[in-house]
Formats: structure tokens, sequence, C-alpha cells
């Protein structure tokens, strides 16, 4: 069982002068969901080598079991250093795909030429796509065989409107997720802010928020068989 996780290279919170990147729990908690089971997991970003960590995520108050462990883990670390560049990433070396979340793939993955084909070729192939919180964003652009977007009369979710309006950054985003998923035709539902929602359908897995992670990766596990 081989699975990518792809994360973002970019740090920059649009014109703020603060910083983003990937969101620590939402890459470890599925990490270890993957190890765990005995999948062989691959890393990749668009830069290649070490994806810049959202500073909130390492802030005390944002550390979990996963990311804990995360910490103590040099074989993990190293391989996050040393991250594959997306555009030399073959989508049938692969079994599935996961994307985590944090702010920064709203502006490279969501745009990325290469996530997009791999995301289309995945799909094309039978092989399933998960994305959590800010990650479902990478289903802006991918193109289903009949030239649709691959999210429309899908059932999908996503980080809320209203959870984006709670950590004030509404007008620094360039898009909101949950407005993306739905204009581009996806059946879009949510829980309750911050907490686990996991919506399945077909080959698409996504989770609403960080808390939806874990899960988000047991439904990939179940879903590889």
């Amino acid at each position: 069982m081989k699975i990518l996780m792809v994360l973002t290279s970019h740090d920059k919170l649009g014109d703020t002068g603060e910083k983003t990147g990937f969101w620590l729990e939402e890459f470890a908690a599925p990490y270890y969901v993957f190890k765990d089971a005995g999948a062989e997991v691959t890393l990749a970003s668009p830069r290649g080598g070490q994806p810049p960590l959202d500073p909130k995520s390492d802030d005390p108050s944002a550390q979990t079991d996963a990311t804990r462990r995360f910490k103590e883990d040099n074989a993990a670390r190293a391989a996050l250093a040393n991250t594959e560049k997306l555009a030399n990433v073959a989508a049938a070396d692969f079994d599935a795909v996961f994307y985590p979340g944090g702010h920064g793939p709203l502006w490279d993955l969501a745009e990325d030429k290469h996530s997009i084909a791999l995301i289309e070729t995945m799909l094309t192939a039978g092989k399933p796509v998960a994305a959590v919180c800010h990650a479902p964003a990478v289903l802006r652009h991918p193109k289903a065989a009949d030239g649709s977007a691959v999210v429309k009369d899908k059932s999908v979710t996503g980080f809320t409107n209203t959870e984006e309006e709670a950590v004030g950054l509404t007008k620094i985003v360039p898009f909101l997720v949950e407005d993306m998923l739905k204009s581009n035709g996806g059946s879009y539902s949510k829980d309750a802010d911050w907490q686990p929602h996991v919506v399945t359908d077909g080959l698409l897995i996504t989770g609403q928020n960080p808390a939806s992670s874990a899960p988000a990766a047991r439904e990939l596990l179940k879903q590889l068989g």
C-alpha cells in the first residue's frame, strides 16, 4: 500500500507579513494512521525539500498526541525535511493521495498544474484522493473526463466560512473553500465548527477541519481495503 502525501510550499499569509504553511496536526495525525497500518508513505511538495510549517500549528495549545510523536520521530522529521518535488512524482507509483491542509494550499496547490494533473490521473485510474480542512482547495481546477469540475454533484466538505471568520482570515485568503466547492457544483455539507466531519463520495474523501484529519485518513485506508 503506497500513499502519497502532498504538502504546500507556500509560506506567506497574503499581504499580512505573517507566515503560513501546512498545519502540523493535519500532517502528523494522518501520517501515523498510514504508517501504523503498514503503508509506505512518500511526501511531496511543489518545491521539494522542507515544507513551511504554519507557526500557529506549532503553538503549545495546538499540540496533540500525533504532533508530539512526530517531534520525537527523527525518521519522520527527516522525511519531511526532504520531500520529493511534486513535478517528479508519478501517479502510477501510488495507490492513493492525501492532502493535509493549512492555509498554504490556497495559494500554491490549488493552482499547481502538477497537482491538478495528479488528481485527474488518480481519479481516472480509480484511485482515491483525500483532502482535509483547507486542502480541498486542490479540487478547484481538476476536471472529470466530461470536462466538468471533479466535485460537481459530489458530496464534499472543507473548512467552513464560519471557521475562516473565526480565525479572522476571510478577507486575507484568495478564496473561501466552502464557497469554491459550492460554486463548482459540489454538494457541500458541514458539522458544527471545529467538530470532526468527513464526507466520502466515490473516490473523493474530504474533511472539514483539523479534527477531521485522522478520521479522513482512516476513511482512505478503508477505501484501499
